[in-house]
């Protein structure tokens, strides 16, 4: 398929954040460029003319703060600087210039709900109880016997309470000990956290990523959470009470129209959230009147089961729930959950590809998708991630879906001239960019032609999503904007298919990805094939 030159962006008056594709990219993993094993900054700005030629608008950055690396950089130990493994406030500066020169945007993540136990600012407000800073975290006595203060549970297990003993009160941490939440409440806390937007924004970064947002605001009077009725046996502890009074409470809602109205200082900037919470629920994140988030963040395709009849379901239930004027956006994977190919098998990653990209609303893309990446087993003795060092033997491990990004068919694949921080999988010499680049029909080269179609049509970016149906193994929409119609049909099943279809011509499908052909009532689909079928304006 032809490649258009250049980075131009779809043709549209809808925003960037609207029109455009996000790409993740977890800067450990992508690209070193000192050879310490550990992707950095530099090595990023190396790779963006790929990402531009690929067709990518946004790039989102996981954390590059300074950090002591508990859980990897989302323990900021100073939100206004870059950890000297990833480089410096330089090269972010010359990161955002590269990617402004070749169209992109650059998507920075915050993690506003809590710091590292070594940012100056806890480091302040655990020395002393009358510290000014002190009610800048959420501190609490103990209860009469010295037991914590309330059962809540930490998300990475265990109590979210640790006890400070030269104060005698506990702190409380929604995540790791060492991740102490902080006081939202407290109006210095909001004052200081728009100073680190703004000089972020100052600097050209083009939007936010919000971590962890749902877990903002606790309750006011403390309060236990109840338990949760669906615990089984087996089940991670972490699931043993319902997180009532800890999760999605209705003073963060104030806070994110505090976000809101930093970013809409400064313009066509963004932002995103991150909120695991029920779509029904999701929808407040998106406030009133244009107060809250741009795009929280659509994570139901990650659990949904993979069948037509389910993902229409979806699909039609969340068009129904967005309020009006709200954006739609869709996730298929992240850094903290299994990579598509390893949870729906590599069969249908040309569907699923299809699916992301043809679907109204914003697509994130995570780094490696595009080649078929799938989780890396790690040997214990290998294991980073802090989860899964605190709750072992419950498959929350996520090292297995950072794993360094494929370059190249050699040695190392590429992406360093060190050891890996995490190994390669085994089969890296094969499925890598190089290698797929130089195959028109590798899934490489699938998300680039979509990707390209849907810069070319704005039907398919910013147009109407209709008559979604499912029958049988297929799942079928249309996309309508200004004139142009298309047919989006997709079969998730393993055998030859017919299906009616309106007339028009076959632009494109998965399996054949060449020519164009002439569709009259009916279209014969292979098994796992999704076609696009342009109809008559």
């Amino acid at each position: 398929m032809a490649q258009p030159p250049g980075n131009k962006g779809v043709m549209t008056s809808a925003p960037w954040w609207q029109s455009g594709v996000v790409y993740q990219i977890y800067p450990r993993s992508f690209q070193d460029s000192n050879g310490d094993g550990i992707g950095d900054l530099p090595g990023i700005s190396q790779r963006i003319d790929y990402l531009a030629d690929l067709g990518i608008d946004a790039i989102w950055l996981s954390p590059v703060y300074p950090s002591p690396m508990a859980d990897f950089g989302y323990d900021v130990a100073n939100y206004v600087d870059i950890d000297a493994v990833f480089g410096t406030l330089a090269d972010l500066d010359a990161l955002v210039k590269t990617a402004h020169q070749r169209g992109l945007k650059v998507i920075m993540d915050l993690v506003p709900n809590h710091t590292s136990d070594q940012h100056p600012w806890f480091l302040e407000s655990r020395a002393s109880r009358d510290n000014p800073k002190r009610d800048w975290y959420v501190w609490r006595d103990p209860k009469p016997d010295g037991s914590v203060p309330t059962n809540w549970l930490s998300e990475f297990g265990g109590p979210s309470w640790t006890l400070d003993p030269i104060t005698g009160q506990y702190y409380y941490h929604a995540y790791l000990a060492a991740q102490p939440d902080l006081n939202w409440r407290n109006r210095e806390v909001v004052a200081a956290m728009d100073d680190v937007l703004r000089f972020w924004f100052d600097r050209g970064v083009d939007g936010f990523r919000l971590d962890t947002i749902h877990h903002l605001i606790e309750d006011a009077d403390f309060r236990d959470n109840p338990p949760n009725p669906d615990f089984k046996p087996g089940d991670p502890p972490t699931k043993a009470l319902q997180r009532l009074y800890t999760n999605d409470r209705p003073e963060t809602q104030t806070v994110l129209a505090r976000f809101r109205q930093i970013a809409d200082e400064y313009d066509d900037r963004a932002l995103i959230g991150e909120a695991y919470i029920p779509l029904e629920a999701l929808m407040a994140y998106y406030g009133h009147a244009g107060s809250g988030l741009h795009l929280p963040f659509n994570f139901q395709l990650l659990s949904t089961p993979w069948t037509p009849q389910d993902i229409a379901e979806l699909i039609q239930r969340y068009e129904a729930l967005l309020p009006p004027g709200a954006w739609p956006n869709w996730v298929l994977g992240n850094h903290d959950r299994q990579r598509l190919i390893s949870r729906i098998g590599e069969t249908q990653a040309p569907l699923a590809a299809m699916l992301l990209l043809s679907l109204r609303g914003t697509p994130t893309i995570y780094y490696g998708e595009e080649i078929g990446m799938s989780d890396v087993p790690i040997p214990p003795e290998l294991v980073q991630d802090p989860w899964e060092k605190q709750v072992p033997g419950h498959g929350l491990g996520r090292d297995p879906a950072r794993t360094p990004m494929a370059w190249s068919p050699e040695r190392k694949s590429g992406f360093t001239h060190g050891i890996p921080w995490l190994p390669l999988g085994d089969d890296a010499l094969a499925r890598n960019v190089a290698t797929q680049k130089a195959d028109p029909q590798s899934l490489w080269s699938l998300y680039r032609d979509l990707l390209h179609l849907r810069r070319t049509e704005p039907a398919l970016a910013v147009g109407d999503c209709v008559a979604i149906q499912a029958e049988r193994s297929v799942l079928r929409y249309e996309r309508h904007h200004a004139g142009r119609r298309f047919s989006v049909i997709l079969n998730f099943g393993d055998e030859v298919t017919d299906v009616s279809a309106p007339g028009g011509d076959m632009i494109y499908s998965t399996a054949s990805r060449n020519g164009r052909r002439t569709v009259t009532d009916r279209v014969r689909l292979l098994a796992h094939e999704g076609v696009l079928v342009a109809h008559a304006r």
